[in-house]
């Protein structure tokens, strides 16, 4: 239980691992101890019955105090400190004594030793070799933790041989050059040709640093002679970021395969001591480990234990004793070691593959070592740390103390030793010259996530047109019936529910469609098309508004369920619908790394309020908005994000459009080319998709045309709360059958489009505030004057549709009007749009409510005032008089 509090685990030897230099009472470390448990030196040879809970005797069942204190101290004192016997499951505890208490398990034959030392030269070569090319440019090098190379290969090795074929791994810059060369075995001249000052980028986008990037590689792995694919899942530095979409790319990858057990595809998460203590997302990520939605089936984590972040000592960066404490809450081993004892790292990495494979659980390594030089090559950490860098400067590096070591033994000579330093000397220099050669980097060549055949071989997709986007009515009428009922015999709904289910079939047999119905009509008719859909979020089962019920539960018979989405047709794709733990960080990722998986997936994340996605912003800002523009990399996930001012209060009204429309990246002052497909070729062109639907069927044609778009981006909808049922807010099937398809603007359809040159005033709108618009205009007569124009897609902007609009009303005045206070919302993007449009000839006039820093307010008679001051101002045709523009 507490021998890891004493274990030798600083390589350095000046740091407690645990924070604590105090020996715990009760640990029998030398004789005097003895007293606390009853027994004198005089017992110290006398011989006991080992009992049953021990394993230290092996096949003996009898030894001396002397030599049960050894073999103990031997097994939980020295290089390695496990702790385990938090786990409350006795063949999970007694399983991994077993691996460490019976005599002579930690044996490696010469083979193996030879091995291990081969690995280390490489890895500690590769950094030499970098650190004389480029000694001015940063790197992230692993120098003082050089073992990590040896050790995910011997975690690759021993998982290979139980018949994993797929290993996703995510990690932390430090090191991730060295692991792309050594363990993922990408050409170095690749890597090299990244530090050439010259290098021009042969692919669109901006590219990242080349620490950050990915790769995936399919190759043979040479101890097992089996297939193994590798991929690094590319990331920012947002330290463990990556780490739930690593999981959501996992999940994927088994889900693809039927590999319900983890038995072929696994996870493995790199991270920083400083990092995994102090960033909430590491302990989100662990909360998803067991959750059957999100499970990976155990994921290896392996902590590389600096004992320092950047400049902050552990003991000003957790409160905590070991920065592995967090794994604690979902009972995962935590295996302490000393990164200077090579043999003991590569034992605690067997036993750590064979415990994921055992157990399917999560477990942590923790590399105990050091960052020899400043966070980066250029950085000089004596500033801060001068006593641990004193030591670090007198540190014999791991690879020269294991080579005497087996020098020493007979296991290699110091002839072969210098051979292997040579070969690999030699094959860096080759592709440093090879690497001259790579004038264009090919950003492609770290892609993480192929999609093998989605696109043509130069990475273009295979046309430029989207197919209508409507479906056959009888397709309609069974989706309806299916969401109507409940396909399950004997199976007990609630009362509420009947009712819901019943006005369904009502809607179905007249040819209308709400929301909720919208949404189903859209997910089944991809689940006949072989498309697997994947709903996710907080209470998405029912929905947060009561209006989906996509699971029922029998009120009868307790975890009884039936998802009639899945009984739709026989051969159809799966439907799954989960809800997820309390967390958006965490959850948003894992989705994110769903999508990355397949294109041929429609994954979609729904937040409880669309307020609450900016605590997943992070997910947000570095991966989705410019996870293309870095990495190459499309994804097709889609946000879903309940939006609406309705005096409900600053957290649950707005889902903050102006940050997504701030983030998009199209030119509001430069008017666009129209091409034949304008509408595909411009959202190609785009880094993700923006609409606020206003009806069930924009709702259903915009999720159909997001799997139906020859390439994939990310897609951002602002879905209603209140209009989930408003009576007005429903389409008809006419709006959905074939030949129809999203429109991005929704023109006037009333009077005033019969008799354009008798509108005095157009209103452009997005969303709710339609409806409010529309019933304001018949209460004050003005049909006839006013034109109400939607924008259904905001980014990026309808350009070509609406200078049709605005050339139809030569005449009129124009406004936007939306609910958001006037420093929210989407003012500020459409603004200097419409003014482009217009070539600054005509004003655009502001209609809403003042700027606030409040989103919204959480009084009703407040918010009801300032919504009747803005329709005032809306349909007042005398408003802007004499203002000038």
């Amino acid at each position: 239980i507490r021998g890891h509090h004493v274990a030798q685990l600083d390589p350095l030897g000046i740091l407690d691992a645990d924070l604590d230099s105090f020996v715990p009472s009760d640990l029998i470390t030398t004789i005097d101890k003895l007293e606390f448990y009853g027994l004198y030196e005089s017992d110290l040879d006398k011989v006991f019955r080992l009992p049953t809970t021990t394993f230290i005797g092996g096949t003996e069942a009898m030894l001396s105090l002397r030599e049960i204190i050894r073999r103990l101290e031997n097994t939980y004192c020295q290089h390695i400190g496990l702790e385990f016997m938090f786990i409350n499951d006795v063949e999970q505890c007694d399983w991994i004594r077993q691996k460490f208490e019976m005599p002579g398990v930690m044996k490696f034959n010469n083979e193996e030793k030879r091995t291990l030392l081969a690995r280390l030269v490489r890895s500690t070569r590769f950094e030499d070799f970098l650190a004389r090319k480029w000694s001015s440019e940063k790197r992230f090098g692993l120098e003082g933790c050089e073992v990590m190379i040896p050790a995910l290969k011997t975690i690759i090795d021993k998982s290979s041989e139980m018949g994993i074929e797929y290993v996703i791994m995510g990690m932390p810059h430090r090191g991730r050059l060295n692991v792309l060369a050594n363990v993922i075995r990408k050409e170095l001249e690749q890597i090299f040709c990244q530090f050439d000052p010259k290098l021009e980028a042969a692919d669109e986008g901006s590219g990242d640093v080349k620490y950050h990037l990915g790769m995936y590689h399919e190759r043979i792995n040479r101890v097992t002679n089996r297939k193994i694919t590798l991929s690094l899942v590319a990331n920012p530095s947002h330290l463990e970021a990556v780490d739930p979409v690593v999981q959501g790319k996992t999940k994927a990858e088994q889900f693809y395969r039927g590999d319900t057990e983890g038995k072929k595809v696994m996870s493995i998460l790199l991270h920083g001591d400083a990092a995994f203590a102090g960033q909430g997302v590491v302990y989100e990520t662990f909360h998803l480990s067991d959750l059957p939605p999100y499970t990976t089936n155990g994921t290896i984590h392996v902590v590389v234990n600096n004992q320092i972040g950047f400049t902050t000592d552990p003991r000003m960066a957790r409160s905590s004793p070991y920065p592995t404490d967090v794994a604690r809450v979902v009972n995962a081993p935590i295996f302490h070691v000393n990164a200077d004892d090579p043999e003991a790292v590569m034992y605690v990495c067997n036993v750590a593959a064979e415990w994921r494979n055992t157990f399917n659980k999560d477990v942590v390594i923790d590399l105990v070592c050091y960052r020899r030089r400043g966070h980066n090559e250029m950085d000089e950490p004596m500033f801060t740390q001068p006593l641990m860098y004193k030591q670090i400067s007198k540190q014999v590096p791991v690879l020269n103390k294991y080579a005497d070591q087996l020098i020493a033994d007979g296991v290699v000579t110091l002839q072969e030793f210098e051979e292997e330093i040579a070969k690999y000397d030699k094959i860096c220099e080759e592709a440093y010259a090879r690497s001259k050669d790579n004038k264009i980097l090919h950003i492609k060549h770290w892609l993480d996530s192929p999609w093998p055949g989605f696109f043509n071989l130069d990475g273009e997709p295979k046309s430029m047109t989207c197919p209508s986007t409507g479906i056959p009515e009888e397709l309609l009428s069974h989706i309806g019936q299916v969401a109507s009922s409940v396909p399950l015999e004997g199976f007990k709904i609630h009362g509420g529910l009947s009712r819901i289910l019943k006005s369904r079939l009502e809607m179905t047999t007249s040819r209308v469609v709400d929301w909720a119905l919208g949404e189903y009509m859209a997910f089944g008719s991809l689940l006949k098309e072989g498309i697997h859909v994947r709903l996710s979020g907080q209470d998405v089962e029912r929905g947060t508004f009561s209006h989906r019920h996509h699971v029922l539960h029998d009120q009868n018979v307790d975890k009884r369920t039936c998802v009639p989405m899945n009984h739709l047709w026989e051969q159809q794709a799966p439907y799954t619908v989960c809800n997820s733990s309390l967390s958006e960080y965490g959850v948003l990722g894992f989705e994110l790394g769903f999508a990355m998986s397949s294109p041929n997936a429609l994954v979609c994340w729904e937040a409880q309020f669309g307020d609450f996605h900016n605590t997943a912003q992070c997910i947000i800002d570095q991966f989705i908005s410019s996870g293309q523009a870095k990495w190459v990399r499309h994804n097709g996930i889609v946000l879903l994000l309940p939006h609406g001012m309705e005096g409900m209060g600053p957290e649950h009204s707005s889902a903050r459009p102006e940050r997504f429309l701030q983030m998009s990246n199209d030119d509001p002052d430069a008017f666009p080319q129209f091409e034949d497909d304008f509408e595909v070729s411009q959202l190609y062109d785009c880094n993700w998709i923006v609409v606020n639907c206003s009806t069930p069927a924009s709702y259903f044609h915009v999720l159909r045309r997001q799997i139906l778009l020859p390439f994939r981006k990310p897609l951002i909808i602002f879905t209603p709360k209140s209009l989930l049922r408003h009576p007005e807010a429903k389409s008809s099937f006419d709006e959905m059958v074939p030949g129809t398809k999203f429109k991005r603007v929704i023109a006037e359809e009333g009077i005033a489009a019969e008799s354009p040159e008798d509108v005095n005033r157009v209103i452009f709108c997005t969303g709710k505030v339609y409806y409010d618009l529309v019933k304001e205009r018949k209460n004050q007569d003005l049909e006839k004057a006013v034109a109400i124009i939607r924008l259904e897609q905001i980014s990026p902007f309808p350009f070509d549709l609406l200078k049709e609009e605005i050339k139809k009303y030569a005449k009129a005045e124009l406004v936007w009007c939306q609910e958001e206070h006037k420093n929210i919302g989407y003012y500020d993007y459409v603004k200097p749009r419409f003014r482009t449009i217009v070539n600054h000839t005509r004003p655009i006039w502001y209609v809403g409510r003042e700027p606030a820093a409040a989103p919204a307010t959480g009084n009703k008679n407040t918010h009801l005032v300032s919504l009747r001051r803005f329709l005032d101002t809306a349909f007042n045709l005398e408003a802007f008089e004499g203002k000038t523009f």
